[in-house]
């Protein structure tokens, strides 16, 4: 009797650990057209070792994918995209504006804290040091950029032979930057050292990592309606221009892909899913079957 219970145990306990392992996170949709099916799953571009493995129905599509689609290859040539970055985050010659004194002092403390060293620092435009300082902030929290979603699904897919395809570039990504003046870039930087100095980043990390990791629709929801409403430099810029514009030939590329493709697996960053003008919102309207699973 005392060894049927301990087995009986032992099996509840994998049972249980299995479970836990392939918890829903983030959120997909299955998108029909022409004869054609297409999953579309939300990622986050930096992760926690908890994050994997993904749950099966995510995994089990990709295994019998015909490809995988990304917003980029995060395992692309490593030059090209050090290229993009010299040459659209990185200042000329003639080197860059100086921001004002209260600003530059709020700046070093920035960079003392992150440990980036200041010569390095005055190499890179405004917005670009803001992206460098909250990824080193992310770091510190834990938030890996190795353990991003999109990389584990392209490390994924090149282990099961599936094709990765791009929907974007980076140097497209960064080239949008280039829409903010001399004057906003110093006041989006501003804003990112706002916000670390406060806890917002922190705050705001832990928040939607929550909701991803347990794809929770309505936290989702809730953290797209929060960004809209920010009125910040950085805050307006990231929601107008890097989500909300690029939704909509995002949405025309996945349409495009699922009219010659059948069993693709498209995977976008999970803010690109939710919102009043998400990408699944833009393929209904284009008359397509957009379902979502979670």
């Amino acid at each position: 009797m005392r060894r049927s219970i301990i087995v009986m145990f032992l099996i509840l306990h994998c049972l249980l650990a299995q479970a836990a392992g392939a918890a829903e996170r983030g959120a997909l949709f299955k998108v029909q057209g022409g004869g054609h099916t297409m999953y579309l799953f939300g990622t986050m571009h930096v992760g926690l070792p908890e994050f994997y493995p993904l749950e099966p129905q995510i995994s089990g599509a990709l295994a019998g994918a015909s490809a995988l689609a990304l917003e980029i290859d995060p395992l692309q040539d490593p030059a090209a995209m050090a290229a993009a970055v010299q040459e659209l985050g990185m200042v000329g010659s003639a080197g860059a504006s100086e921001p004002g004194a209260p600003l530059k002092a709020r700046l070093a403390r920035a960079l003392a804290r992150a440990q980036i060293d200041p010569a390095t620092a005055a190499r890179f435009k405004p917005w670009m040091l803001a992206t460098l300082l909250a990824l080193t902030e992310y770091a510190a929290q834990g938030y890996r950029t190795d353990l991003a979603v999109d990389l584990y699904l392209a490390q994924q897919a090149r282990a099961g032979k599936v094709p990765v395809i791009e929907l974007e570039s980076v140097r497209a990504q960064l080239g949008l930057f280039g829409r903010l003046s001399a004057d906003q870039q110093w006041r989006y930087l501003e804003d990112s050292i706002d916000t670390i100095e406060a806890g917002k980043q922190d705050a705001e990390v832990r928040q939607i990592v929550d909701a991803w990791s347990h794809a929770d629709q309505g936290a989702l929801e809730r953290i797209a309606e929060q960004a809209a409403q920010d009125q910040s430099v950085s805050g307006k810029f990231v929601q107008q221009v890097m989500i909300e514009e690029r939704n909509g030939p995002l949405a025309d590329k996945l349409a495009a892909l699922l009219a010659r493709q059948d069993k693709v697996v498209a995977a976008i960053g999970v803010l690109h899913l939710v919102g009043a003008h998400s990408v699944p919102k833009q393929l209904r309207a284009r008359g397509i079957t957009v379902e979502r699973l979670y």
